[in-house]
């Protein structure tokens, strides 16, 4: 049975990230999966690989420790948030496709304002072209199915999908950041999620090295010229993930 996004609006990020851990504590073989949309006040979450010194200056803005994996990500009000809360093991697929399946679901959602998303390999989440947003172009270093004839690899087709071994760090020069994915799986069961930047005020992400990479620019539609608003996105985002997560 598909999900049915279940939209929270504007709600504080410790509280839902409480219900997030006791909604996957609780929950039994027979529970069926959730999928939550929400918006929040702003906030900086550090994940279990988080380093204090990725955020230079917080200042009024509260950090969060959690338990999802990454570095440090900002959340803030015009950003549609969504956590997922699935049994993966019900679902059919493993963590690798899952995270494939969430970025799937963005670039879909992106494709509908207009805009390309691209897949950096070693680096998740979901970038876009500064100068041309809607460029189909692919980038260089996107992922690449192993072992694979190059002329046959096509980005965006394949939940196998790896980057090269010994790839150098990312590039991310013409790339702005516009979702970011974090997440944390406890008895083959998800929850937190990913993040789309719509209408922000972007600057605090100036204050810290977002996702542990410094001088990466992140980016909203709001900045590459695309006028939509939260509700709209989030609905888009929702259905989207509803029908990508789907077993």
């Amino acid at each position: 049975m598909a999900m049915s996004p279940h939209q929270l609006g504007l709600v504080d990020y410790l509280p839902t990230y409480a219900a997030m851990q006791a909604f996957t504590a609780a929950r039994t073989p027979e529970t069926p999966d959730a999928l939550w949309i929400c918006e929040h006040p702003a906030v900086y979450t550090q994940g279990l690989a988080g380093k204090p010194e990725h955020i230079f200056n917080p200042a009024e803005i509260p950090v969060v420790q959690t338990n999802r994996g990454g570095q440090v990500t900002y959340h803030g009000p015009g950003q549609v948030v969504a956590y997922p809360l699935i049994d993966l093991k019900r679902a059919g697929y493993f963590i690798k496709e899952y995270v494939y399946r969430i970025e799937e679901a963005v670039i879909r959602t992106l494709l509908h304002f207009g805009v390309t998303g691209h897949r950096v390999a070693g680096a998740p989440g979901i970038y876009v072209r500064l100068e041309d947003p809607g460029s189909h172009a692919m980038l260089p270093q996107r992922p690449r199915k192993s072992g694979s004839n190059p002329s046959a690899q096509r980005a965006g087709s394949d939940p196998n999908l790896v980057p090269p071994k010994h790839a150098a760090s990312p590039d991310f020069t013409g790339l702005g950041k516009i979702a970011a994915l974090g997440i944390k799986v406890s008895r083959n069961c998800t929850y937190h999620g990913v993040a789309l930047n719509v209408a922000m005020d972007l600057e605090p992400y100036s204050r810290i090295n977002p996702c542990g990479y410094a001088g990466l620019q992140t980016v909203d539609l709001s900045t590459i010229g695309v006028s939509v608003g939260w509700a709209e996105a989030a609905d888009v985002l929702g259905h989207k993930l509803a029908i990508h997560l789907a077993p």
